[in-house]
């Protein structure tokens, strides 16, 4: 993962700059580094190796003596796409997955998906699979920072990249139907108001996590993001607006949700 967004991307060109406010919050993103105790550590890597063990030796009966010394989780990566809305509000893009996949169908996500041999960064991964599920142009993204890594509930370790869209009428959303129903953008700040949100309780792992739901209505259609989508939202929002959220993130008895 790289630390910076100074590395080799498909953004390394001139931009038709937007506002003061966004080119001052790009400078802002450029300089950040993830904390160096990240939400994905060594404890949720072994958590999630003995899991997928278990799971193996079930299912296909390996040996533990035959697993890998260390889990090594999948990379993939999540684009957080960011532009200015009409009324000059920060606004992030987001997809609502196919009813036909086979896993988490039906639900909203960022863009984003696993990362291939040939990608030489997360942003070159983010932005690729992007361009895959909604026709969004590598070259519009300017990609500016890269958060600390979450675990999935599939076990895939998701590096979240923070992109600006300077030029949003440039963009003409046209979803993948293979892997994408509808794409929409919602206001960014949302993930640090304590409206139109709902939290749960799961357990994961033989652990309790606690689970945000943010209902979002758009013209006709109804929203709910949660889960990973809903936590990355939360952390990138934390980073941009550099406050907490209005809300109780984790209770103190309880682990925050990767999932």
């Amino acid at each position: 993962m790289k630390s910076g967004a100074s590395a080799a991307s498909p953004t390394a060109k001139s931009f038709n700059f937007g506002s003061s406010r966004l080119l001052a919050l790009a400078q802002q993103l450029r300089v950040y580094k993830p904390p160096l105790s990240s939400s994905f550590d060594e404890r949720e890597e072994l958590l999630a190796y003995k899991e997928s063990t278990r799971k193996s030796i079930t299912h296909v009966g390996f040996q533990e003596s035959m697993a890998p010394v260390r889990f090594r989780p999948k990379k993939a990566a999540v684009l957080i796409c960011l532009f200015e809305g009409d009324d000059g509000d920060l606004r992030v893009i987001l997809t609502k997955r196919s009813s036909t996949l086979s896993t988490h169908s039906g639900e909203v996500s960022l863009p984003g998906g696993k990362a291939e041999e040939h990608d030489k960064d997360d942003g070159i991964t983010a932005t690729r699979e992007a361009e895959e599920e909604i026709k969004l142009d590598p070259s519009l993204v300017d990609v500016v920072a890269f958060l600390e890594p979450f675990l999935s509930q599939h076990l895939l370790r998701v590096i979240p990249v923070v992109g600006i869209l300077w030029d949003r009428k440039a963009f003409n959303p046209t979803p993948n139907p293979a892997e994408v129903e509808a794409v929409f953008d919602a206001p960014f700040e949302m993930f640090l108001k304590d409206e139109n949100r709902r939290s749960e309780e799961f357990d994961w792992m033989g652990e309790k996590h606690l689970v945000h739901f943010f209902d979002y209505k758009t013209g006709d259609s109804d929203y709910v993001i949660w889960g990973l989508t809903a936590r990355i939202l939360i952390r990138a929002a934390t980073v941009v607006y550099q406050r907490p959220p209005a809300f109780i993130e984790q209770k103190p008895n309880l682990k925050y949700s990767k999932m």
